[in-house]
């Protein structure tokens, strides 16, 4: 009996919500539309493909033409659809309700559009949870990829992984295909010929033997070097055609394996996601000790043998090791949970949509792709966030000051809104305010990022310029390049929350020393604070009114020192040419550039990214420092420095801090 294999091949394509258009329309030039061009030519390889929702509906939208292919394709029992989460949440993260209604809304789609529901799902980036498996299958999904390695982390391996396998939760079941790791970083890396020659390597004559592939299709044209080697140099085409040519090698869509195969077995995977994740989800310095205990265990050549007992993280990880996205996470199911609660006639389509899109998983997490670093990414969560809380004030009105402890951290939060705009306090000590929301213009200007060691920092002058596999190109898995000069000042840790209204002290001839507040009694739509401090005391008040966030100090001795204010604003244009500090008719200068005042009352912040201006008023004029916060993190194309936050300074002489201190922020 002849030897043969099934290659199950698919591709994942996906841009975050909130990406530019420009980013989508060079992938669609550089990978999607010449991926489906090509493999539109040739009729007998079968593949699937996933696209995401958010991507899916902009494609269909601009780029009919090649999804009309697209769905010839399916038509012609070529392509098989794959569904997911319409806008790519990591269904492990998102309430059991929304999972459902996120998958549903994307096999829906596709049916309308493309002409076929699916019967398979891609797990965001491989996360498995076995709590998914109820949602699952209770949206009509029979079948899911994830990586072979949670199935070597329950002691499967080798032959056994050339099939699928059943596992069960709460009465319900799924199959499980393992994704070779060997043909991911072989596709599209190596030489056509030598995938080619692998593949067959893996044929037995069981008749049921299957070589699998599922990843980001982004690696055929948006990676570095891939759009001239897999278009420009042929290499699509020689694999497809190398393929087409072996009689071992049998091309099919999941759907007809899975039709035609028979279940290995039953098993139970851990909670996991890709191997690459369990470094990225662990903080410093247990990510230094993971990677040198993995770089100990490839050196003594016993890697392929104890990989699934070296374990770091788990993807959830990313929420208690960035306080920004346990934020932004627990904010977002505090609003589905006031969404589910509406009755059905008070929910509404643009609310369900909302939902979703705060869902969306990049803005959640930080690996090789940038994800929380990038402040777009970030901004499109809140957008929808805030969209859809104005959306749930108009039809269930809640109180205008909340206190709770949302985020979990032990501190409870003061929530303050005018209807108009909304401020949140944390009760930690500092007063300060982590969140400062319009829902007129949909942004929150407290959406900064705060700069923490990464693990790897240590090793941005220490990266070849390229790593080669024989004669293929460089695999962004295997090296990383400076895309940006960065510095050792550029790998600068903050030792606090770069919030607004952090605020210090330097008393006589010392350094500036952070105030520690007490709560005191306040009114129903205004907290107040007080700290003592080397003999002097301050009285803090927060209040929201209108457009309007207003907080003003009082000290009641007076002492030679200095008193400073400083306020993080993330200001869409960051240190783009949108963005410029006003001072009466004078445009002095971009959000970018370090500047300073030493007599100043009014400033006007106008971003024409924002639609808006954000005006700040003292009424006690005072120096101002501003200067751009800056983070450096890792991406596919190598080590980059992001604008994170504009900073402002504001300082006054202890000794002038006569009457009470007042500093608005104006939302125009």
């Amino acid at each position: 009996m002849a030897k043969t294999v099934a290659l199950l091949l698919g591709v994942h394509a996906h841009q975050p919500v909130g990406n530019f258009e420009s980013v989508l329309d060079d992938a669609h030039v550089r990978c999607y539309g010449p991926f489906l061009r090509v493999l539109h030519e040739y009729p007998a390889f079968k593949f699937a493909i996933h696209i995401s929702g958010w991507l899916l509906e902009y494609m269909l939208n601009k780029y009919p033409e090649d999804m009309a292919l697209l769905k010839e394709m399916v038509a012609r029992e070529q392509a098989e659809l794959v569904g997911a989460g319409f806008t790519e949440p990591v269904l492990a993260s998102i309430p059991a309700r929304d999972r459902v209604g996120q998958i549903g809304m994307l096999s829906t789609c596709l049916k309308k559009k493309l002409g076929q529901t699916p019967q398979g799902a891609w797990l965001t980036e491989r996360v498995w949870e076995a709590t998914v498996v109820p949602a699952l299958s209770d949206s009509g999904i029979r079948y899911v990829m994830v990586d072979d390695y949670h199935f070597m982390c329950t002691g499967r391996g080798g032959d056994a992984l050339k099939g699928y396998y059943t596992t069960e939760e709460d009465g319900r079941q799924i199959d499980l295909f393992p994704i070779s790791e060997s043909l991911r970083y072989r596709l599209p890396f190596s030489p056509a010929e030598e995938v080619v020659g692998y593949l067959e390597s893996l044929a037995d004559d069981s008749k049921q033997a299957a070589a699998i592939y599922f990843d980001d299709i982004e690696k055929f044209g948006i990676w570095p070097e891939t759009y001239e080697w897999v278009y420009e140099r042929g290499w699509l085409r020689n694999f497809i055609e190398g393929v087409l040519a072996s009689s071992i090698i049998k091309p099919m869509r999941y759907i007809d394996y899975h039709a035609m195969a028979k279940t290995r077995g039953v098993v139970y995977l851990p909670t996991a996601s890709y191997i690459e994740m369990n470094e990225w989800t662990l903080p410093v310095p247990a990510a230094h000790h993971y990677a040198d205990l993995v770089g100990q265990e490839k050196y003594n050549n016993r890697y392929e043998i104890t990989k699934p007992y070296v374990r770091g993280g788990i993807w959830r990880n990313f929420f208690m090791r960035y306080p920004e996205s346990n934020w932004m996470h627990k904010r977002m199911l505090a609003l589905s949970e006031r969404f589910n609660q509406l009755p059905d006639n008070k929910k509404t389509a643009d609310m369900r949509q909302a939902l979703y899109e705060s869902q969306a998983n990049d803005a959640y997490w930080h690996g090789l792709f940038g994800g929380l670093y990038l402040p777009h990414l970030r901004r499109a969560v809140y957008n929808a966030m805030l969209k859809l809380e104005s959306l749930l004030d108009k039809v269930s009105s809640r109180p205008i000051k909340v206190m709770e402890d949302i985020d979990l951290d032990g501190h409870d939060e003061v929530f303050l809104h005018s209807g108009e705009v909304q401020a949140v306090i944390r009760q930690d000590g500092t007063a300060s305010v982590c969140e400062f929301d319009t829902y007129r213009l949909h942004h929150n200007f407290g959406d900064t990022l705060t700069r923490q060691e990464e693990h790897y920092h240590r090793k941005v002058h220490a990266q070849p310029e390229h790593t080669h596999s024989g004669e293929g190109i460089a695999n962004p898995h295997e090296r990383l390049s400076l895309k940006h000069e960065i510095t050792q000042a550029d790998l600068a840790t903050d030792s606090y929350r770069k919030v607004l209204f952090c605020d210090f002290v330097m008393h006589e001839a010392d350094s500036f020393t952070g105030l520690s507040y007490k709560p005191a009694a306040g009114g129903k739509n205004a907290v107040h604070y007080k700290a003592e401090h080397k003999g002097l005391t301050f009285q803090k008040k927060i209040s929201v009114q209108g457009e309007s966030l207003d907080v003003s100090y009082e000290v009641t001795s007076s002492a030679n020192g200095v008193f400073k204010v400083e306020i993080n604003l993330a200001m869409p244009s960051c240190d783009g040419p949108a963005g410029r500090f006003v001072i009466g008719d004078h445009i002095p200068g971009g959000f970018g550039q370090p500047l300073q005042w030493p007599e100043l009352s009014r400033l006007t912040l106008e971003d024409e990214v924002l639609g808006g201006a954000l005006q700040l008023d003292v009424n006690i004029p005072c120096h101002l420092n501003t200067y751009p916060h800056f983070s450096v993190s890792q991406s596919e194309a190598g080590f980059e420095k992001i604008m994170q936050a504009v900073t402002l300074e504001l300082s006054w002489p202890l000794n002038q801090m006569h009457g009470p201190l007042t500093i608005s922020l104006h939302v125009k």
